[in-house]
């Protein structure tokens, strides 16, 4: 039972380009979304009764598909958070962004068989289903770096955010202290003076409320000054994270999926210089490293302690260097993999493959079937033709 419902996850997540059934659910989900939103932007207008009943199936039909997909991502839950016991992981699924949006992308379709009167608010909300469309793409696309970035700079934003309330606060008492007496009808408390504020620090100026007193203009002035430049902080900060953001990904462009590195491989003889040394004491080339070593048919990966034997082969990881048997590739860990949070050890990975180094924050790890991936690393894969 359970790998069936690992199966079941790896189709309904978003799947690797080997998976062909699970990028087949994929183009499918999409197709269904699409759809989806299509009928709902029709059925907003005047059509005959034929062409409603069909767009009515239709949205029925899809409903239903979201609906099973809803379903089957709760019964797999505890992949997702494989830290989490079942009945967590489910919970914290339905209580997850995109746990949220699936669940409102199907729901209120069915409220009118409930409660058939004074709901037909709730049926507003099934324009949610349109962020769906920003779980088809594994690798990242603009809505992911967007998400990225306000992850990684929300504590310079809510920093930001607080500094603008401050100015806007300070401004409301102060125009309130001294337009009251001149406007008590339009100034008739500091929440007036809160909307004026607001309007003029984000500059959209509708006019209902502003200063007639020679200080209340001048004061107005210089918080709209003020207004300016601060209301600038949250995009300078986004800015920059989305610099670095492009950076990240354009190093990842070097090492994409697929990206065949160079080695080299030899045997040990008895006379070798290396046999009966631990790897941390044996002197490589520069920019090489020892990533697989071959003893009596078994693929170890080495550690600094690994001692080398005699009859090893040894894979080197190094420039300048092609053998046509084995192929090393390194695969980088981005939004969306299915691969994320999980153990090595419960990986569905060929017999012939291996991961035999972890490149995370600019450090190399040796890994075991104990080391958790994460998002950001890249992973070196061993196959042997």
């Amino acid at each position: 039972m359970t790998k069936v419902r690992k199966r079941i996850f790896e189709i309904v997540q978003i799947g690797a380009a080997k998976d062909l059934i699970s990028r087949s659910f994929d183009v499918i989900i999409s197709s269904v979304i699409v759809l989806n939103i299509i009928v709902a932007f029709l059925s907003t207008f005047s059509l005959p009764d034929n062409i409603k009943n069909t767009l009515y199936v239709l949205e029925y039909a899809t409903t239903i598909f979201f609906t099973i997909e809803y379903i089957l991502r709760l019964f797999t839950a505890d992949f997702l958070y494989p830290k989490k016991t079942k009945v967590m992981a489910v919970i914290a699924f339905i209580f997850s962004f995109y746990g949220i949006i699936d669940f409102l992308s199907f729901f209120p379709f069915y409220l009118p068989f409930f409660t058939p009167t004074g709901v037909a608010v709730f049926r507003l909300f099934r324009v949610f289903r349109i962020f769906r469309l920003f779980k088809i793409n594994s690798q990242f696309d603009a809505f992911n770096v967007i998400v990225e970035v306000l992850n990684e700079k929300k504590q310079q934003l809510i920093s930001s955010v607080v500094l603008i309330l401050m100015l806007m606060l300070s401004a409301s008492m102060l125009m309130y202290g001294v337009e009251h007496e001149a406007q008590p009808d339009v100034f008739e408390n500091a929440l007036s003076g809160f909307w004026w504020s607001m309007a003029t620090v984000f500059t959209i100026g509708y006019g209902d409320i502003y200063p007639v007193t020679f200080l209340g203009k001048m004061l107005a002035l210089i918080i709209s000054f003020l207004g300016v430049g601060i209301v600038a902080i949250p995009t300078g900060i986004i800015s920059a994270g989305f610099v670095e953001q492009f950076s990240k990904i354009d190093m990842y462009k070097g090492h994409g999926e697929g990206h065949e590195l160079e080695f080299i491989t030899g045997s040990l003889n008895e006379n070798h210089k290396w046999v009966n040394k631990a790897i941390k004491d044996i002197v490589i080339p520069p920019q090489s490293l020892i990533v697989m070593v071959l003893r009596d048919g078994e693929s170890i990966a080495p550690t600094g302690s690994t001692v080398l034997k005699a009859n090893d082969t040894v894979v080197i990881a190094a420039k300048n260097y092609r053998d046509e048997d084995i192929h090393l590739n390194e695969l980088p860990m981005l939004e969306g993999d299915k691969w994320l949070g999980m153990e090595i050890k419960d990986l569905n990975l060929d017999p012939k493959e291996k991961i035999v180094m972890v490149r995370r924050n600019q450090k190399i790890i040796i890994p075991n079937g104990n080391t958790v991936i994460k998002k950001g690393d890249a992973l070196v894969m061993y196959h042997m033709e």
